[in-house]
């Protein structure tokens, strides 16, 4: 294929990929982004496939049919509730490509560089096995703690900032001297060294990060990811990765600036450390007597509201029970009840999480809101139902300047005339601070798996 058909192919996969992202902005519009995601990645894999560059074609089928059949594979067997540990683990995929083709890079793409060309290119490289190797294994250590194999607690070592500046300074130097390193030897042990070093401040920069964080810390490493693949781009000299890198990597930077903020989270004090690692005080334990209800109780109070907003957590998730909420949203909605859904920025495992289980359990759009935009109307709300969130309905937040969540906005769900709270115990959250919501006057607690109980709650409301 001629190159400027490449070029062309290329520019118009670009553009796809920025509409994809535009789509992708608000849930009415999320299927034609991933429509027109689709169409720019097959034409940017059919443009690469046919170029001049790619000449081994049994390999590259090869290849293509192993990763398409895991794709495929992955894509059947797992569940809504487990895509937050399927971003990561594709994160941790594209961190190790970038570590590869840069050793591939280096050891049979520099032949015709020299000069400045070539020290340019020796930076690329470096900075590309860089950034994938922290990409690769913090996105390894993310997925663990996600899937629940790895405890959610931040684990802090002594001197750990320390340690953080002692690895990024020790790269500097490492890539000072692999920089126009005379052997080949030397230049490959350099790199191997950084690699390690690499390897380990990813693992150690993400096991410091408390649960409470994980959707920072996935749309941290999707924006890692980003700056991987464009940093390949410039090893391989091609345009497209480097434009979609950018992409990526620029709009996942965006949306962990929104996610800090909506924890009222400095990004530097997410990468130091989880909820309660620094600033703050302890977390308090609260004790008093806590008022529980069955199934049919709260029925009967959603039969008698007039305004019911539901609060999803991630308990939702874990029970899969967001279709159970949609039939009693539709049963509540054909009485006449208004129904509406609370949708806190880090509610979930990942950004977007609860959005993405309500959309597929076929909630309508325009009920579900943001906390800015629901926030205010609690007060007015007759009945709040909360699934099985804990730290993002915590009172603590406001009224506890020592609480280690202290200033970070939640959904004031006390302030309706009752509050409804699903969950199977009274632990802490993700967090690990206990929330005083449970202990209030007008606040009930429904005990039990959220899937079971709300089906008991629909039967309920039918009968």
């Amino acid at each position: 294929m001629a190159s400027g058909i490449v070029t062309a192919s290329y520019i118009i996969a670009a553009v796809l990929f920025i509409l994809s992202l535009g789509g992708l902005s608000h849930p009415e519009t999320a299927r034609r982004g991933n429509a027109y995601g689709i169409a720019g990645m097959v034409i940017a894999i059919l443009a690469t496939v046919f170029s001049n560059q790619v000449t081994d074609y049994a390999v590259l089928i090869v290849v293509m049919l192993i990763g398409g059949t895991v794709g495929v594979q992955a894509a059947r067997r797992v569940q809504m509730t487990e895509m937050p540990e399927l971003v990561a683990i594709l994160h941790s995929f594209v961190g190790l490509a970038a570590v590869l083709i840069g050793f591939a890079t280096y050891l049979v793409g520099l032949e015709g560089f020299h000069g400045a060309e070539r020290t340019i290119h020796e930076v690329e490289i470096y900075l590309g096995i860089l950034i994938g190797a922290v990409t690769f294994t913090g996105s390894v250590i993310a997925f663990g703690k996600l899937r629940g194999k790895i405890d959610g607690k931040p684990v802090l070592l002594p001197g750990r900032h320390w340690l953080n500046l002692g690895i990024g300074v020790a790269c500097i130097w490492i890539g000072s001297g692999f920089v126009g390193a005379q052997s080949t030897g030397t230049a490959v042990f350099l790199l191997v060294l950084m690699t390690l070093l690499a390897f380990a401040f990813g693992v150690h920069m993400v096991m410091a990060i408390g649960g409470a964080d994980m959707p920072v810390v996935v749309s941290m490493l999707n924006s890692y990811s980003g700056w991987a693949a464009a940093a390949t781009g410039f090893m391989l000299s091609n345009d497209l990765l480097i434009v979609t890198g950018a992409l990526v990597g620029s709009s996942g930077a965006i949306l962990s600036y929104i996610m800090c903020r909506a924890m009222n989270r400095h990004f530097l004090a997410v990468i130091a450390g989880g909820f309660g690692t620094s600033g703050g005080g302890a977390a308090t334990s609260y004790e008093g007597e806590v008022t529980s209800v069955s199934a049919e109780e709260t029925a009967e109070l959603l039969r008698e509201a007039k305004h019911v907003v539901i609060v999803p957590g991630y308990g939702m998730a874990v029970a899969q029970a967001q279709n159970t909420v949609y039939e009693i949203t539709k049963s509540l909605r054909e009485k006449g009840k208004e129904v509406r859904f609370a949708i806190h920025p880090v509610a979930g495992r990942m950004p977007g999480h609860m959005n993405v289980l309500l959309a597929e359990a076929r909630v309508p759009y325009d009920i579900v809101l943001e906390m800015e935009e629901i926030n205010d109307d609690f007060p007015a709300t007759d009945v709040v139902l909360v699934i099985g969130a804990n730290d993002i309905v915590n009172p603590a937040a406001q009224d506890e300047p020592g609480s280690p969540i202290a200033g970070m906005p939640v959904l004031e769900v006390w302030k309706a005339n009752t509050t409804v709270v699903l969950k199977r115990s009274m632990a802490s959250g993700y967090a690990g601070v206990d929330n005083p919501l449970f202990f209030r006057e007008n606040t009930r607690m429904l005990f039990g798996d959220a899937k079971q109980s709300l089906d008991a709650v629909l039967a309920a409301l039918h009968a």
